[in-house]
């Protein structure tokens, strides 16, 4: 009997969740279903419609190369999502552009040696290091010693908070736009709205039909109401080619050792913040993930950071925007992400479309991303309620998601006067907040769930009596 006032949630914390999905991680959809839900899964990847957008902008690159970098992104994340969705991982991932190693190609190539030839270089220097650091050997891998942590909720719970607070940066703010964007601001906002509430409709009120389709429902609404205030041009659209052609380090090549270091502080917690959203779909579809199926689908990450750094994209990561839609349509058939994975690399290898991204409104793309990473760390939330809480475990993970939101609000001219691996490290949330969780939960927490466990407590009662 437990003693009164004790909580009993510890006895069921370990209890398998209730299955989410209605439609089962290896079942199959009739075609059209499987179209419309794959389409869905590519315009819910946010970030590829924007980073590589930001970052060619940035750089004054021109509309063809911009495009190129759409392309790039589109079919690195097409290949991955396929090696996730059927032969790797096995599970109903679609990996899209990770905002951290945007985020590193952006600060490193605006350095003054070598720009983007030596943010690729070091990049691609970086990626093999982590592919050698993830190969699954006898079904474990150097990199996959992080499950072990993740199987706990407070570190799953806290990672997949972290990653949001990462990337929320390119959903609200992309979504209102800046003085020089046409819409700016109530455009931005109304159509943005109108997507918002198209999807929230759909989701709640829409039935199973709707429900599966809220997300292109919201987009094809607030586009409509875009295009009715600020007409877009489709000139360019016209006059491009018709197919892609991949190069290799289209931007040149170059390698520094501590820009190396740099990026592959980025793509580690990337592969943590992965194994998180795995086990957290695994458990909506009542799969077990084992340390061997995780150490493969970590090695599928590293292979798409391969291939972006050499073509000229962004390393991949589950993406969180996805994750949010299958809990939304609640369907989990990894046959609609291979579905996708498809369409990525042919929509990807197509110029015109690429040209397309180019032009088309971004606010309405980001207004869906601020709903479903909302809905996303949520779910953070309620894996932390599966948490026994105690003044260990709130100094630990208090500690370390205020490290994590912290670095986001350190003013510039205090970043740039620190190096520049410490600049990245801060405004990483996940590396920052993540390793800071993991060093104190090992540090504060470990010996106390030794101490708990039945063995102990049946040492602890005879040295009593």
């Amino acid at each position: 009997m437990p003693k009164p006032g004790v909580s009993t949630r510890a006895s069921t914390a370990d209890s398998p969740p209730a299955r989410v999905f209605d439609i089962g991680i290896s079942e199959r959809l009739p075609l059209p279903q499987l179209a419309v839900l794959a389409l869905q899964n590519v315009f819910g990847m946010t970030g590829m419609f924007v980073f590589p957008g930001l970052l060619g902008r940035s750089f004054h690159l021109s509309d063809p190369q911009i495009a190129y970098l759409y392309g790039m992104t589109f079919m690195a994340c097409g290949i991955i999502t396929i090696l996730q969705s059927v032969l790797l991982l096995r599970l109903p991932i679609a990996q899209g552009p990770y905002a951290g190693s945007f985020g590193a190609l952006l600060t490193v190539g605006h350095l003054q040696a070598g720009g983007l030839g030596t943010a690729f270089g070091s990049f691609f220097a970086a990626s093999l290091i982590w592919c050698l650091l993830t190969v699954p050997i006898r079904g474990r891998s150097v990199a996959g010693m992080f499950a072990r942590h993740l199987r706990l909720p407070i570190i799953s719970g806290m990672i997949v908070m972290l990653i949001v607070v990462q990337i929320a940066s390119v959903a609200l703010p992309t979504w209102i736009g800046n003085p020089r964007s046409p819409g700016f601001p109530v455009v931005n906002l109304l159509s943005g709205a109108v997507a918002v509430a198209g999807i929230v409709f759909a989701m709640l009120w829409g039935g199973l039909r709707l429900r599966r389709v809220a997300i292109l429902l919201g987009l094809a609404l607030g586009t409509l109401a875009y295009t009715l205030f600020q007409p877009v041009s489709f000139a360019a659209v016209a006059a491009a080619p018709l197919l892609v052609e991949p190069r290799i380090f289209p931007f040149g090549f170059g390698v520094r050792p501590d820009l190396v270091a740099v990026f592959l502080l980025v793509l580690i917690p990337a592969g943590m913040g992965s194994m998180a959203l795995y086990q957290a779909v695994a458990e909506w579809g009542d799969e077990t993930l084992s340390p061997g199926r995780m150490s493969e689908g970590l090695f599928g990450v590293a292979l798409g950071s391969v291939f972006a750094a050499v073509c000229g994209g962004f390393s991949t990561i589950a993406y969180p925007d996805n994750i949010g839609i299958l809990r939304a349509t609640r369907v989990g058939s990894r046959y609609v992400t291979l579905a996708a994975g498809i369409l990525l690399i042919v929509l990807g290898g197509c110029v015109k479309f690429d040209m397309l991204l180019v032009v088309v409104p971004i606010p309405v793309i980001s207004a869906a991303a601020t709903l479903l990473f909302g809905i996303v760390f949520m779910h953070g939330v309620h894996i932390l309620a599966q948490v026994e809480w105690d003044d260990r475990r709130l100094i630990a993970s208090g500690l370390a998601f205020l490290v994590g939101l912290g670095g986001l609000f350190i003013s510039p001219e205090v970043i740039y006067a620190m190096p520049l691996m410490l600049q990245l490290v801060l405004q990483q949330p996940v590396i920052s907040g993540g390793l800071t969780l993991v060093v104190l939960h090992s540090l504060l927490c470990s010996k106390q769930k030794a101490s708990n466990t039945p063995s102990a407590a049946a040492s602890r009662t005879q040295n009593q009596t």
